[in-house]
């Protein structure tokens, strides 16, 4: 229990020291900033703006609540990371949602850890860390992707390294922004899953794409039910036919008749373009195969 008072004590202390115009910290090198690093400190929520460059925007209300009400139970766990602006203004970097139940419940401070970044390290920090530590919807996890790779400049071999996930799961993402925007929408308010989507981006018609969305939401159809209407609609929207048996001329198949109604067995006629053919006759034993032995011999 000291030790937690020392922590909170030692927060105070700092941020009596971030507001003191005299002691103004704006880069690693000015003094008193090793003081910060590692160390929490406890800002005024009026002093932090919200990240533009935060990858969610869909905040659940009701969860927002349930979070505000465990943090009135237990405090903030989990310190937010902001970056400093100016004089006694930060911005959000990472834990928006403590940031915003936090401002629900009425808190008026909270703790942080103070980063100095420019714009450009401060969208990586807060795209990377959002990607890992939170639950985005496929569509977010996409944009993020996106924007790190345009905005940053990295390649999907670095973004790999930076997210720890595999290029090709990288991949599938971006992919999905190739959807319609009211099928991204759908994603995004939870009416499909990624793979109903994965399955959908093999459509290049956007009006198909449509077309077989409002049957996964109609008919509540599974990933896999969604994978077979694909391939249906690849395939033209109709099932492979079994190729036809060609028709026999008539006198083969009056002969077929004759020698089925004779021997007593369900004859077979095969017969190619040249003329050349082939004649089958089953027998079901031994005993079988001798009857119909005899009945031929015989009949010459």
């Amino acid at each position: 229990m000291a030790k937690a008072t020392r922590k909170q004590a030692l927060g105070r202390g700092l941020s009596a020291l971030l507001k003191d115009p005299q002691n103004d910290i704006n880069s690693a090198e000015d003094e008193n900033a090793n003081k910060l690093v590692g160390h929490i400190v406890e800002l005024e929520l009026s002093s932090i703006e919200e990240n533009p460059f935060q990858p969610r925007t869909n905040f659940n209300e009701e969860s927002l609540q349930e979070l505000g009400s465990s943090i009135k139970e237990l405090g903030v766990i989990q310190p937010i990371t902001v970056r400093k602006l100016d004089f006694n203004k930060y911005q959000l970097v990472s834990g928006e949602r403590r940031y915003r139940a936090s401002k629900l419940i009425g808190l008026s401070t909270i703790p942080s850890y103070i980063r100095i970044a420019n714009d450009q390290e401060s969208l990586e920090m807060a795209l990377v860390e959002n990607i890992q530590r939170q639950d985005l919807d496929p569509i977010e996890i996409a944009l993020s992707y996106e924007r790190l790779i345009d905005e940053i400049k990295l390649t999907q071999e670095q973004l790999s390294d930076r997210v720890g996930k595999n290029r090709s799961t990288i991949a599938n993402y971006l992919r999905l922004l190739k959807l319609d925007p009211i099928i991204q929408t759908g994603m995004r308010d939870g009416f499909l899953s990624m793979g109903h989507g994965r399955a959908l981006i093999n459509i290049d018609d956007t009006q198909k794409q449509l077309d077989i969305y409002e049957k996964i939401l109609e008919k509540s159809l599974s990933v896999r039910d969604t994978e077979s209407l694909v391939k249906e609609f690849k395939n033209g929207g109709q099932k492979k036919k079994a190729p036809k048996t060609p028709t026999l001329p008539v006198n083969y198949r009056k002969g077929i008749k004759e020698f089925t109604d004779y021997l007593n067995a369900k004859v077979e006629v095969k017969v190619q373009k040249n003329g050349k053919g082939k004649l089958t006759i089953p027998f079901s034993s031994e005993e079988d195969f001798n009857r119909i032995k005899m009945l031929i011999q015989g009949d010459n």
